[in-house]
């Protein structure tokens, strides 16, 4: 086993120990001269007071144990953090315990901080983001992830300027986490069972202020070398290494919530990775109340969602059936003995389920396995509704039940220290643990010259910043002395900054401003009105034209001209992307549009002052307006190449006219008034609008109460409700073959039209069923479903009746279309059932 003991703590520093392992402090800086004076060398290169804490002498212990003064202030935070967990928050003072119990959060990353290092991008600092907006509001969420022993590779640059990575061990004893202890058990794990041997999984938790983190890690001695390394690397090993984490994250992590929450109601998915989860839920019911599986889908499904964050179907995990099939007969052990066959869960995966042919989808087992599917963005939530199309393959686009909740950022997590100070100062310490209306009413307040001196002292910090990171990267290059000196030279803590920081790959586009030398070097090397660049990023290893879009850069950057004006810096993380969204002017980001699903890189700048410019694409496409920042249009009217070099004219003559003009255009005292009234626009509107704060209201809200309170209807007195959906369900399968229409009669008259059809239902009765007028839109008129109304009966017809209904007379009846659609008052349609027919 792997020991996670810190060395002795004199009785006096017991509570340091806390302090070390609530992971509160990743956003909550009022702990930190206490670390810093703990020990300064480990604290300044560490920022983590775990490893401070595990690597301070002995010696450093026994003389703070006898400093009154230090002693009195750990008992102040002690006090403080006790206070923070133990006061009820926004969602306690607000709801009642039994509107919502619990929420599990499944991702297979999670972004917390640098001591973490469990991500790899945006879904995991987006996940990270979650749970500590979950602490500060009080929401009981628990999370479910993975604990990698290497996690996402570390980035290197070589003389070259080619990308290299490293894998550093994730040592648990060296990070902020602890082993889940069963009481008379020892350590928990969880069995899952393997084609030919049994995995063990072990249980690790870290604590996020009020909100628990659950990890679970196959590197446990009893596996097999192979099996040890199943959460090896993220996202790393072939398709068989990626199903097992995505069945190690979903099976063995509904397996910890059943084991220790095991009354929470929500399963909520963050990306299809733990869709997995949904069909354990179900067996885990079925076993317990004796059901089919499918009776306990339908229980289950009412208090399952998904966030998708993919903008089109190629990127969703998918993967041979041959490799499903494998281990489909160890998923959740008994799932064949409850009405289960292999084809049936393939068939949850394929957008048609007797397609053998399909590969399975791990997206649309998400959705199938949810009644409630959300996109990132409102604009995200429109082209999902294309990319899931094929399973609602009759269905009019605008009618596939996939909606939108737009993402936020934990705004404590990215704001510096002088930004901090003028939002304290305006709006209080408890500006972002609550949802508030008239926050952005406070911040108006703040003056020019307060708001100014912020970005003064912002752009300062960053160039600092970059100054030493860059020095630090030109060294371990090897390059000479002479250009590692020059890194004390690079940018100007008065010149307009830019920055650009993204995961390099082809659809964002990050070479973009490198599209024309000349108006780029006019930009940085203007004598008036200059311009310099912060530039960072990773590519996926095995991107190889993402690596070449670096070494541009870093060529770029290299040639002597530029180097005090455009800046590569190398492995980029939480840490240094801190440092840029608190430091930067300018935000810029060029993703093809619609490709970027959210893209909340954006957002991290709106505390500190920073503007955004950006192509029209997630979030960026509902936020924008005139006042707050610039949008380059992005529109896909033309091939590629086209867009491209549009998209880059665009953005230099934005710069040129625009911004460049706007920042350094200033009034006698100095002070660039209509840049700083952009900035205040900013702040005001779209800080509040885009933090979790907002985000996690809108899940509570649109979803995790009213899925909360279905999931209980469904379940009450052992599942009837679910039982009766479930017979709904079949006996509309098995009759709906039968249901015909005929033709329509058209009654028209100067102010309405009357239009009427025969139904004709067979075995199904009318209360089961909606007869609807369907009208695509047309030109200035938006689509219309108008509920039909049942008339009389039909003679001598087995079921048949006339529905009728008018519309306005200034639409044409040839518009409208008749379609029967399934109904019931407690199921999801056509989320849960696809079912419908249309006039012919």
């Amino acid at each position: 086993m792997v020991s996670v003991s810190l060395p002795p703590l004199p009785e006096s520093l017991s509570a340091l120990r806390d302090l070390a392992l609530d992971l509160r402090w990743t956003w909550s800086h009022e702990t930190d001269l206490l670390w810093d004076h703990l020990d300064h060398h480990l604290w300044e290169q560490t920022r983590s007071p775990w490893t401070v804490l595990r690597y301070v002498s002995a010696n450093r212990l026994k003389r703070l144990a006898a400093d009154g003064g230090f002693l009195a202030e750990l008992d102040r935070l002690a006090k403080l953090r006790l206070e923070y967990l133990e006061n009820p928050g926004w969602f306690r003072n607000t709801h009642k315990p039994s509107e919502l119990r619990g929420v599990a959060y499944f991702s297979m990353e999670f972004g917390l901080g640098t001591a973490l290092p469990l991500y790899a991008g945006g879904l995991g600092v987006l996940a990270g983001d979650y749970l500590k907006t979950a602490s500060d509001l009080d929401v009981p969420i628990i999370g479910i992830g993975l604990l990698y022993q290497e996690g996402y590779f570390r980035q290197m640059i070589d003389a070259g300027g080619n990308q290299l990575e490293v894998y550093p061990y994730n040592e648990p004893a060296t990070m902020p986490i602890e082993p889940v202890v069963a009481a008379d058990e020892g350590w928990l794990t969880i069995s899952l069972e393997l084609p030919g041997r049994t995995l063990q999984l072990r249980i690790w938790q870290a604590h996020v202020g009020r909100t628990t983190f659950y990890l679970l890690d196959s590197n446990d001695p009893l596996n097999s070398p192979a099996d040890r390394g199943i959460t090896g690397k993220l996202y790393g090993g072939g398709s068989e290494v990626r199903l097992m984490q995505e069945l190690v994250l979903g099976v063995g992590g509904w397996r910890v919530i059943e084991t220790l929450h095991g009354d929470i109601e929500i399963c909520h998915i963050n990306e299809g990775h733990a869709a997995f989860a949904l069909v354990e839920r179900a067996r885990n019911l079925a076993v317990r109340e004796n059901l089919t599986f499918w009776e306990a889908l339908w229980a289950t499904r009412a208090g399952n969602i998904f966030t998708t964050h993919t903008p089109v179907a190629a990127g969703f995990d998918r993967f041979d059936a041959s490799l499903v099939y494998k281990y489909l007969p160890y998923l959740g052990g008994g799932l064949m003995d409850r009405g289960v066959k292999k084809a049936d869960i393939l068939g949850l995966g394929r957008a048609d389920p007797l397609d053998e042919r399909e590969p399975f989808n791990m997206a649309f087992l998400a959705q199938r396995g949810s009644a409630l599917t959300l996109g990132v963005s409102r604009l995200h939530g429109n082209f999902s509704r294309q990319v899931f199309q094929p399973i609602f393959a009759r269905w009019p686009e605008k009618d596939v039940p996939i909606g939108h909740i737009t993402n936020g950022v934990h705004v404590p997590t990215w704001d510096s220290i002088e930004a901090d100070r003028i939002w304290t100062e305006a709006c209080g310490k408890e500006r972002w643990r609550a949802p508030a209306d008239t926050l952005s009413d406070s911040i108006a307040g703040v003056s020019d010259n307060d708001l100014w001196a912020m970005r003064g002292e912002a752009r300062r910090h960053l160039v600092q910043f970059v100054r030493e990171h860059l020095a630090t990267q030109l060294r371990e290059r090897e390059l000479e002395n002479s250009l590692v000196q020059q890194a004390e030279t690079v940018l100007d803590a008065n010149v307009l900054t830019l920055g650009f920081a993204r995961r390099f790959t082809e659809y964002k586009r990050p070479n973009i401003l490198l599209f024309d030398l000349e108006r780029l070097s006019r930009l940085l090397l203007d004598v008036r009105h200059p311009v310099q660049l912060v530039v960072a990023g990773k590519a996926h290893p095995a991107d190889i034209a993402g690596k070449a879009m670096i070494q541009q850069w870093i060529q770029f950057d290299q040639q002597p001209r530029y180097r005090r004006r455009a800046v590569f810096l190398e492995d980029y993380d939480i840490a240094l992307a801190q440092e840029l969204v608190q430091g930067v002017d300018v935000w810029i980001n060029t993703p093809r549009r619609p490709w970027e699903a959210c893209g909340t890189s954006g957002m991290k700048v709106l505390v500190n002052g920073g503007l955004n410019l950006s192509i029209r694409d997630g979030w960026w496409d509902e936020a924008y307006a005139g006042d707050v920042g610039w949008a380059i249009d992005g529109s896909q009217i033309a091939g590629p190449d086209e867009i491209d070099t549009r998209d880059a004219r665009s953005l230099y003559e934005i710069l040129e006219r625009q911004v460049v003009p706007e920042f350094y255009d200033r009034d006698a005292s100095g002070l660039p008034r209509a840049w700083l009234a952009r900035i205040r626009a900013s702040m005001l509107r779209l800080t509040p609008s885009f933090s979790t704060t907002r985000m996690m209201q809108d899940y509570l809200e649109r979803a995790y109460l009213p899925q909360a309170q279905a999931f209980l209807a469904r379940t009450a007195d052992h599942c009837a409700k679910a039982k009766e959906l479930n017979d709904w369900r079949n006996h509309l399968k098995r009759h709906w073959h039968a249901l015909h229409l005929g033709n329509t009669t058209v009654a028209e008259d100067a102010e309405v039209t009357r239009l009427s059809v025969p139904v004709f239902l067979g075995d199904i009765s009318p209360s089961l069923v909606r007869v609807e007028l369907y009208a695509d839109p047309a030109e200035d008129q938006e689509a219309e479903v108008i509920v039909m109304n049942k008339g009389e009966s039909i003679p001598g017809a087995a079921n048949g009746h006339i529905y009728w209904t008018t519309v306005p007379s200034g639409r044409p009846a040839e518009h409208y279309t008749v379609r029967i659609v399934p109904q019931h008052p407690d199921a999801f349609v056509p989320a849960e059932v696809q079912f419908i027919l249309w006039q012919r």
